[in-house]
Order: structure tokens, then sequence, then C-alpha cells
């Protein structure tokens, strides 16, 4: 029987040599043992960094060719962008509870209505001239308490059920209001019947395929006369925990953010709709606030819970409004005298300039 020879590498022989040196009091092997136990980390380290470079660079969630692990993988990285958010947002308020009255203000987020471009056309109410336009305007009437408004609705020729079921339902928030079918008759013809049986308001709601599209808000009998798009329409059916119908007492009404010239006169026209001496015991109230030019049209119940919290319900319908232009006295298309007319290319260069 053969017997072969086999060398001891050096490394084994090292180990084995390391293996049998005492330890001593700090328990490393021989007198170098913190220098080699630095050296050994260091390696580690190497491996690492070498490790991580070996690894290809993080990719984007698009690059992924398959739908459906694409849909998934981007999931997953939503869900863990919000729960770091909510962690984060935990963390901060702890923070600020811990310090108490020494904690740091809120920060403000930046938004394109805050950063708003400062516009030389601002109401100041307080202004001498402002109060003077308010007493001369065609809406100084009702504002005396010299007028009661009545509010004519009707639509373009031929309304479809949704139309028509937007028009009953916007009859039931603005008191005072009746809602007729067209007929086939221009506007012209219908404002002087208007004015015969004393409405002060005559409302239209154009369709477009189907749905409401647009709104002419003509006030009488002076005018003037403000063409609005509709969009976002949504009927009290389609609402989500919304209250029951509302009541017939008047509700009360908030006007938000009409801050130009512009503004402060479509903000006068939209509360000439609605009479001056709301009935808090219906506690309902109809809100238009204005953002970035899209007035919003809120109907809402509401009830004090105790001094501190409220209760509010949503009654419907709810709406949203561009304002296109704004007409000198009764509506007229062919010979009418514009106040101001919506020009997108030139008025919506600058994103965070606005007219209302």
């Amino acid at each position: 029987m053969d017997i072969t020879e086999v060398s001891v590498s050096q490394d084994s022989k090292w180990k084995r040599n390391k293996s049998n040196k005492p330890k001593n009091k700090s328990g490393s092997r021989g007198g170098n043992g913190g220098a080699d136990g630095a050296e050994a980390k260091e390696e580690v380290k190497m491996e690492k960094s070498e490790a991580e470079a070996a690894f290809p660079p993080t990719f984007n969630v698009s690059e992924i060719k398959n739908k459906q692990r694409r849909h998934s993988m981007f999931v997953k990285y939503k869900q863990e962008k919000s729960k770091l958010k909510i962690q984060l947002k935990k963390k901060k308020k702890k923070e600020r509870k811990a310090l108490g009255d020494k904690a740091p203000p809120k920060e403000v987020p930046k938004t394109i209505e805050n950063q708003r471009v400062y516009d030389e056309t601002t109401v100041d109410p307080e202004d001498e001239e402002i109060a003077f336009d308010e007493g001369t305007d065609e809406f100084s009437a009702y504002f005396n308490g010299l007028t009661n408004p009545k509010v004519l609705i009707t639509t373009s020729d031929r309304p479809r059920g949704r139309t028509v079921k937007f028009c009953e339902q916007l009859a039931t928030v603005i008191p005072d209001a009746h809602v007729y079918y067209r007929r086939g008759l221009a506007l012209k013809r219908i404002i002087p019947q208007c004015l015969a049986r004393n409405f002060t308001y005559l409302m239209v709601i154009n369709e477009d395929r189907k749905m409401p599209n647009g709104l002419v808000l003509c006030h009488l009998p002076d005018g003037p006369t403000a063409h609005f798009k509709i969009s976002n329409v949504r009927l009290r059916k389609e609402m989500k925990r919304r209250g029951k119908d509302p009541t017939e007492h008047f509700p009360e009404v908030i006007l938000n953010n009409f801050t130009t010239r512009l503004g402060h006169s479509i903000g006068r026209q939209f509360a000439a709709l609605f009479p001056q001496d709301p009935q808090f015991v219906g506690r309902q109230v109809a809100t238009f606030h204005n953002q970035r030019d899209f007035v919003f049209f809120r109907f809402h119940r509401y009830i004090f819970k105790n001094e501190k919290k409220v209760g509010i319900q949503e009654l419907g319908p709810r709406f949203t409004l561009k304002l296109r232009s704004l007409q000198k006295g009764t509506f007229d298309s062919k010979f009418g005298e514009y106040e101001w007319v919506l020009k997108r290319h030139e008025m919506d260069a600058c994103r965070r300039k606005f007219q209302l």
C-alpha cells in the first residue's frame, strides 16, 4: 500500500499555532490581539464594500416589463412610502407633545394658492370707493332690503333626465326658485316675461351629451349676466353618506376667497340668490368657495354636538363653476357689452395669477 505525503500549508500551521496560544486577561490571543482584531474588522468592511459594489444599481419600477409585477411592485412601494410618512408624522407629534409650549411652529406647506401673485384689483373692504360702488351697483336694491330674490330656472331645448333632476334639486336649495321648461323660446323673449312676473334672476342650465356643462346667470332687471362652465356635477343619489333632503328653511350663505373686484361682484351676484334673513333653525349652509378661479358649491346641514365639536352632513347637489364671461346688462349675444372675458392663453400663462 502506497503512502503519499500531504504537505501542511502555512495557513493551517498559523491557525494551529494561533489556537495553541494562551489567552491574556483581555480575552485576545497573544500580545498583538487588538491589532489583529482591527485588521480583521477592516478586512470585513472591505469585503462588504466589494459585495455592495458587485450588486447592480437601483432601478425604476417602470423598467419592469411584466405589467402585473410592475403594478404589484408599485403598490408595495406606495405602501412603504405611506408607512414611513405616518411614522414620521407620529414621531413629530410626540416631539411636539414633549416640548409643549417650546415646540416650534408648524410648517405651512407651499401651495399654488398661498403663493398667489398679488393682483392690483384686490378689494379692501374698508375702502371708501368700494363702499360707494356697493351702494350704487345693480345689487344695491337687494342688499338695502328693497327687493326679495325670486329665481326662474330653465334649461336648454329638449333637456335630458340628468339635467332636469339637477334643476329640480337646485330649486330645493335656492328659496323661491321655480323650474320651467324652455319650449324653444329665445332668452330675449323669456326675459320680458320674467320681469312681468317679478323675477329677480334667470338661471339657464345648458347641457352637452346629456350632461350639464354650462350656466347662464342673469340678474334682473339691469344685469349683469355671468356665463359659467359647470363640471363635476354630483346629484344626491350619487353621493356617499348624504343626509336627508333639505327643508324649506332659508339657508345661510358663505362666500370664501372672492378678493378682486371681479370676484367681489361675482360673490355679490351669488349672495343675491338667497334671502338675507337666514332661518338658523334649519341649520343649512350654502357655500361658494373660490380656489384657483374655480368656484366649488356645497350644501350642508350642521349640528352642535358640544361646545367644541360640530357635526356636518352634506345634502347635495355639488358642482364646480368656472367663469367664462361677465356681460353688462341682460343677456344679449350679439350687441352685448362685456366687462370681462376669459382669454385662456393670455390669462392662464402664469399659474399663480388668478382673476377672482
